[in-house]
């Protein structure tokens, strides 16, 4: 199988434990960018961990979007049928399920604000307006259906018109079509540029030294982008996103390498288990230590709730398929629209 032009995977070929890597530090810093921002927030003031989601915000969600993008020629030709099974239902799921739950949690205290009336049209609203840290797996269908219908246009002219987008940082106040536009670059350069991804992380493998003195000189470039202020302007922040992600592959890449940190690859394995509920750990420990800690470091406070949103939401999920709950994350065969795949299609963007 060859995903434009370069050898990489097929539908029945083993994990890539590079792309696992990569998606676990992608979660981690999902969470972490939730975590460190609530305490801060709460506690009105800012703590060192502020400083570590500054520097990942150029390339956090651009690299999670373009690993996303990255296995979608496998899969892209197939029947509208199943295409929409896996890549739109499959995430809808799971978005009206988990926007339930959340908004179960939070419905108490919206309703002592503005009265359980007008809950119920936020609770409406919220599949219009996508819901808290789930704007990603609502934003994700959008993505896999456009790439599908525009497949046999010039994707040069589709992906410079996502860049053109991403660069003018339009903010309607509405998610999805602020999102889109900037985000939609990056789930495409994953799709269309898939085997020079492939072709850096082999390079990074073949010559880790040089990787890190790339990786040393990157992170110093980005840093300061960040601390300048620059990293927001236009052709800049499109220039850190792809950069960024480029990193991650190669960070990944070299942690796969020397088996370290395997951690990082069961949370990639895992990232939609932590993407659904991680929220649920990560608040309660938040309210938790702000209210009783002995310790009052706010960059403190925000690495143990980092940590334990991304322990508690794979807590959660063992503690489902213990308790025969696997629903939460596992969709049910009755909400299938096309036969389930009888081989498991690898690396999915989930």
């Amino acid at each position: 199988m060859t995903i434009n032009g370069t050898s990489a995977v097929t539908e029945s070929s083993i994990r890539i434990d590079w792309v696992d890597y990569a998606k676990g530090i992608c979660i981690v810093m999902v969470v972490m960018m939730h975590s460190v921002l609530g305490v801060e927030a709460a506690a009105g003031q800012i703590g060192f961990m502020h400083h570590l989601v500054a520097f990942a915000k150029p390339f956090r969600m651009p690299d999670f979007f373009l690993i996303s993008g990255l296995f979608l020629a496998v899969v892209i030709d197939r029947d509208w049928r199943t295409y929409l099974d896996r890549k739109v239902v499959h995430f809808a799921y799971f978005y009206v399920l988990w926007v339930t739950i959340q908004f179960g949690f939070k419905a108490p205290s919206f309703a002592a604000e503005t009265g359980w009336a007008h809950v119920g049209l936020m609770y409406l609203e919220s599949f219009i307006e996508p819901f808290g840290t789930l704007w990603f797996i609502y934003l994700l269908p959008v993505f896999f259906v456009v790439a599908k219908a525009t497949r046999k246009m010039p994707p040069l002219a589709i992906w410079t018109l996502a860049a053109l987008l991403e660069m003018a940082h339009i903010a309607t106040g509405w998610t999805v079509i602020d999102e889109f536009c900037a985000r939609f670059v990056y789930f495409y350069s994953g799709y269309w540029f898939a085997g020079y991804v492939f072709a850096l992380s082999d390079r990074a493998r073949a010559r880790p030294a040089w990787s890190v003195a790339g990786l040393a000189a990157w992170a110093l470039i980005n840093a300061s982008l960040v601390v300048s202020g620059f990293s927001e302007w236009p052709l800049i922040s499109l220039m850190l996103g792809l950069s960024g992600a480029g990193a991650i592959v190669t960070m990944g890449t070299l942690l796969a390498r020397a088996q370290r940190l395997n951690f990082l690859r069961f949370c990639g394995e895992h990232s939609i288990v932590i993407y659904l509920a991680f929220f649920l750990p990560m608040a309660a420990t938040r309210t938790l230590l702000l209210r009783t800690a002995p310790v009052h470091d706010i960059g403190t406070i925000s690495l143990v709730v980092t940590i334990v949103g991304v322990v508690g939401a794979l807590a959660l999920w063992r503690t489902a398929l213990l308790a025969g709950a696997n629903f939460l994350f596992d969709r049910p065969a009755a909400f299938w629209i096309a036969p389930k795949k009888t081989s498991r299609v690898l690396q999915a963007a989930e």
